[in-house]
């Protein structure tokens, strides 16, 4: 079978937009049918800004997924492209996670109000906690590579109890190059 993890990676990406689009058109019809029917009175235009100006992050999220995960087909039905893998670590994964705090403040925003809206703060607290957490571990990971000093106080840090008890005991000697 030629192509098979294409084939499946294909077939994996048209059921995740599709997924992803009808649950973000389910939270839309639920926002309009809940804000316009039973909070009627709370409704008002700055709800519709509000909505608007909040969505527009996860509707640009879900209009890049499709461009980049949607699999491409020859018109004779052949597998042209199969489309990046929307599972993927990194910002791909970032950007599954703004989409779903989107649904959910917005979810939120149609039962509570308005005021929910300032749940959407977190993501910005997110993304600089992340952007921190990442660049602490790359300065950690990244720290040995200065060589200012020969390393042996490092070295003798990095041992093992086990190692320590070996050297105490007389036993065999660590050689490190």
């Amino acid at each position: 079978m030629a192509q098979k993890a294409a084939k499946q990676q294909a077939a994996r990406n048209t059921a995740i937009l599709k997924r992803t689009h009808l649950i973000s058109l389910a939270i839309a019809i639920f926002f309009a049918l809940l804000r316009l029917l039973i909070f009627r009175a709370s409704c008002t235009r700055a709800t519709y800004l509000l909505y608007a100006c909040f969505s527009a992050p996860a509707f640009f999220i879900e209009f890049w997924f499709e461009r980049i995960g949607r699999p491409v087909t020859a018109p004779n039905g052949e597998l042209k492209k199969s489309g990046q893998d929307l599972e993927a670590k990194g910002l791909t994964d970032f950007m599954w996670d703004v989409l779903y705090w989107t649904w959910g403040c917005t979810v939120a925003a149609t039962i509570l109000g308005d005021k929910a809206w300032w749940g959407y703060v977190v993501v910005p607290v997110y993304s600089v906690w992340l952007a921190w957490t990442t660049f602490g571990g790359m300065r950690k990971g990244m720290a040995g590579m200065s060589g200012g000093d020969s390393g042996a106080d490092t070295v003798n840090g990095a041992m093992s109890n086990r190692q320590k008890k070996q050297e105490k005991r007389g036993g065999q000697k660590m050689q490190y190059r």
